[in-house]
């Protein structure tokens, strides 16, 4: 595996938060990635929690705007949050509309065309990036977690719910939770996967916990006055098929708030403290 190309490494909450590029045998094209060291990192390995963004997304939003550093470095952990696609392929129709395609790689692997080819963001995110992480960074790769927000909270559902052995927790900002009956999942799926929707099941967080075998308690925070709440959230689906399937979730619906990242800023002392009671 080829090492990653620092690209900029800045002081923060005193460690440093780093951007990375390196190519991806995932996505066949190059990546992009931060990583917040906390200060322990300098002589021990950490464990790691990995942050999954929404549509537009890249990598450095969460470092900007969240203030999840200030966290990790409080509890020791290692933040990793890749970018939401691959970028600059130039493929017919990649910028054309903003919840599909760049920026929008929705976490699945693609099996239509033109996207097959590097559009393989699940197995980026659960297999190609973790492991790039425990090669080259002080991670404890057998103590890692996931969480992320609005299309990223659906990946982290996904990715943990299918990989209970690999996480030792989950949780989710506003996630795209039920994304086979919302518009924004409908159109990604039909784009990435085709019209037999026996194919979608798999990256339907309603969907696969009816089959969780194992249960990993979720932490999901949600905002009332969140613009896509109604339409393409629907958490209301996500906490029938929990409670049909007896599944632990706290969903908390937080009054006011929208779908910012001033509304993940807010509580995400939470979301750490919610994984560190698993990752200690």
């Amino acid at each position: 595996m080829q090492a990653p190309i620092l690209q900029k490494k800045l002081c923060n909450f005193g460690g440093t938060l780093e951007f990375y590029s390196h190519p991806s045998t995932s996505t066949h094209s190059e990546m992009k990635f931060s990583v917040f060291r906390p200060a322990e990192a300098r002589t021990q390995r950490l464990p790691v929690l990995y942050w999954l963004s929404g549509l537009t997304c890249t990598e450095e939003n969460v470092m900007q705007k969240s203030g999840a550093q200030a966290y990790a470095a409080a509890k020791g952990i290692l933040l990793v949050a890749p970018d939401t696609s691959p970028r600059g392929l130039g493929l017919p129709g990649e910028k054309e509309s903003w919840d599909f395609g760049e920026g929008a790689g929705f976490y699945v692997n693609a099996t239509r065309d033109p996207w097959k080819k590097n559009y393989q963001m699940y197995d980026y995110v659960v297999k190609e990036l973790p492991a790039l992480v425990g090669e080259f960074f002080p991670a404890e790769t057998h103590r890692q977690s996931i969480f992320g927000h609005s299309m990223g909270g659906h990946g982290a559902l996904v990715a943990a719910l299918r990989n209970p052995s690999l996480y030792r927790s989950v949780s989710a900002f506003a996630p795209i939770s039920s994304p086979m009956q919302v518009p924004w999942g409908q159109k990604a799926f039909n784009g990435y996967l085709g019209s037999d929707q026996s194919t979608w099941e798999q990256y339907d967080a309603s969907r696969l916990i009816g089959a969780a075998k194992t249960k990993m308690p979720i932490l999901i925070d949600q905002g009332s006055d969140d613009n896509f709440l109604k339409e393409q959230l629907r958490p209301e689906l996500f906490a029938a098929a929990c409670e049909k399937a007896a599944y632990p979730l706290s969903y908390r619906l937080q009054k006011g708030y929208d779908h910012s990242y001033y509304f993940i800023a807010s509580f995400m002392k939470d979301h750490f403290d919610h994984h560190w009671s698993h990752l200690k």
